[in-house]
């Protein structure tokens, strides 16, 4: 079994161990409710992000995809 020859000095032991701090979450207000969310995230509690509601957005989505699929399965039915 392998012993070490000399004693770990304080500076090397402290040293290796500057990367194993512990670092707190950044995070920020959401702007239309108030509530602590993480960067680039949507709020839960009012849906929202960046001041803008996520479900009038994923309607809209849902709606130019419909009208895309409908365009192409009319352009199959053509040929």
């Amino acid at each position: 079994m392998a012993v070490p020859a000399r004693r770990t000095s304080k500076m090397r032991k402290n040293t290796r161990r500057s990367h194993d701090a512990l670092v707190a979450l950044t995070t920020t207000s959401c702007l239309n409710c108030g509530a602590i969310v993480l960067p680039h995230h949507a709020c839960m509690k009012c849906k929202t992000y960046k001041g803008q509601e996520i479900i009038s957005w994923l309607k809209k989505e849902a709606a130019s995809l419909k009208k895309v699929q409908n365009r192409e399965t009319k352009n199959e039915d053509q040929k």
